[in-house]
């Protein structure tokens, strides 16, 4: 355990009252961050790739040197397998419609698990729209397990592409990614992970995972919103056409057609969010500067004390696993009789920030029979004092709703 109070590293935390815990949809951002982001624009703002002046060359440099930061966080093999995008949503698009509708037909199969946000869903329901091939939905375990059976009857012979979330963002679950990479590629399917909800809590390693292609947001690491990143196998990028055309994707144009830029550029059209690159680089440089090893440690410190607390009161059923290190810091819940809105409701008015609704995760929640819940979800600059408010004020829900117990 460390000393050092690293609440103070965010203005947020400093200068606002609310205990906010709802980081699985945005964490907050440290003073690094920011002034990274200040900084570009300060001293460094010309359009990166475009000119051959002094300052421009700059922005080119800092942009690129992010890739190179992001490149060694996830150890990839080469900054052409980074692809910056505006958020994870953006990158598994750019999966579904580069590389699916290209690459899938009627008779193949997509397999996804029930537990995927929208935006590692939708992508492939509209690719199988298109292209004729088939979804098949690998359901889970009330706390999230994917038994060995679903795993090798969802993913056969005719898969061919498995889409599968790293960390589940309702019930906090590390899905068994390698296990189910390693069958999928055993018949030649293409794997892409949804990395939004793990890459700000663990160490991630893409060849470890057996991920050909990877997406996540900066925005839930604690870098800024509107910068994303998809990592994908050089090979597969190299042979996918453009997602998006227009300015800086290609080498050259004619009337008649154009030859697209090298990777990573194939894929980045248009002016770049620079400054939100620069961001980025320097939340993974506090990430490092932090450690995982703490930060895991911290935040299975806060969820065990949440669980714990929780267990205690009558009328509240958490979502998913009874073991708090089976959860990232994500903490699902329901109370008897209440709407999750009115919980949340209740919880905002006592100062505490928690997320209320499907959590763009419906078809999960329908698979478990719960429908809506109410999240709290910790990151490693949450405190003691905050979780046993958090604790208490759901503790009180119920009686200010009107119920006797």
């Amino acid at each position: 355990m460390t000393d050092r109070n690293y609440r103070e590293d965010f203005p947020m935390l400093r200068n606002n009252d609310t205990a906010y815990i709802d980081n699985a949809a945005t964490a907050q951002k440290p003073q690094v961050v920011i002034d990274a982001e200040r900084e570009f624009y300060e001293k460094s703002n010309a359009n990166p790739l475009r000119g051959f002046y002094p300052l421009s060359l700059e922005a080119t440099e800092k942009y690129e040197s992010a890739r190179k930061v992001v490149r060694d966080f996830i150890h990839a093999d080469s900054e052409k397998e980074i692809i910056f995008t505006r958020n994870t949503t953006e990158s598994l698009n750019l999966v579904a419609y580069s590389y699916a509708l290209n690459n899938l037909k009627a008779g193949d199969e997509i397999a996804v698990t029930i537990m995927e946000h929208h935006s590692n869903m939708l992508p492939w329901q509209m690719a199988a729209r298109v292209t004729g091939a088939t979804l098949r939905y690998l359901d889970c375990e009330k706390d999230g397990t994917l038994t060995d059976e679903t795993i090798n009857s969802g993913i056969n012979e005719h898969t061919k592409l498995l889409a599968v979330g790293h960390v589940s963002n309702v019930l906090g679950c590390v899905n068994p990614v390698r296990k189910m990479a390693d069958r999928a590629h055993s018949f030649g399917a293409v794997v892409v992970v949804d990395g939004a909800q793990s890459t700000p809590h663990m160490t991630i390693d893409v060849h470890e995972l057996g991920a050909d292609f990877f997406a996540f947001s900066g925005h839930k690491l604690m870098g800024p919103m509107g910068i994303g990143v998809l990592y994908g196998r050089q090979e597969l990028l190299d042979a996918m056409p453009p997602f998006m055309s227009g300015g800086e994707m290609i080498d050259s144009v004619s009337r008649d057609g154009a030859v697209y830029a090298e990777l990573p550029h194939k894929f980045e059209a248009g002016t770049v969010n620079a400054a939100g690159a620069a961001g980025l680089a320097a939340a993974i440089g506090y990430i490092k500067e932090v450690g995982f090893d703490y930060i895991e440690k911290r935040e299975l410190e806060l969820t065990t004390r949440a669980m714990e607390g929780l267990a205690k009161l009558p009328h509240v059923h958490v979502i998913g696993s009874d073991k708090p290190e089976n959860h990232t810091g994500i903490v699902a819940f329901t109370i008897d009789n209440v709407h999750p809105h009115d919980v949340s409701e209740i919880m905002a008015a006592d100062g505490i920030d928690v997320r209320a609704g499907h959590h763009c995760a419906q078809p999960l929640l329908v698979h478990l029979g719960v429908y809506n819940t109410t999240r709290a979800s910790f990151m490693f600059y949450n405190t003691d004092e905050e979780v046993d408010a958090f604790v208490e004020s759901v503790a009180n829900v119920r009686r200010r709703m009107g119920y006797a117990e």
